[in-house]
């Protein structure tokens, strides 16, 4: 009979399996605490998508304020470059077209005179 454990030994080893379980269970309660429920899983998931699409809608914002610079810089160098080719022409009507004018003239009157 001495291959049977003693009831001493018995006692130990249940005590020793109990010990076990208590913190198998406490492990698993802390386990469960870290747990969060579905309620509030969805709605971080809800705040989480609502705060990505304000930042979407604040990207397309200023992407959309940045093409409408961008086109305005455009038209007003397009209005800019009109001017000058216009300016160009005042010049040469105005400034160059009297003098050749001019200088034909006393072209001709000498010419004339001479003839």
């Amino acid at each position: 009979m001495p291959d049977e454990p003693t009831l001493g030994e018995v006692v130990r080893r249940l005590e020793d399996v109990r010990q076990d379980l208590k913190e198998d269970f406490r492990e698993l309660g802390q386990r469960l605490d870290s747990k969060v429920s579905m309620e509030r899983y969805q709605l971080e998931q809800q705040a989480r998508d609502e705060a990505q699409k304000l930042l979407l809608e604040r990207v397309k914002g200023v992407e959309e304020a940045r093409e409408s610079e961008a086109r305005t810089r455009r038209e007003e160098a397009q209005r800019l470059a009109d001017r000058r080719a216009s300016d160009r022409r005042l010049i040469f009507t105005a400034l160059v077209a009297p003098v050749l004018l001019l200088i034909l003239t006393v072209y001709l009157n000498a010419r004339g005179a001479g003839a």
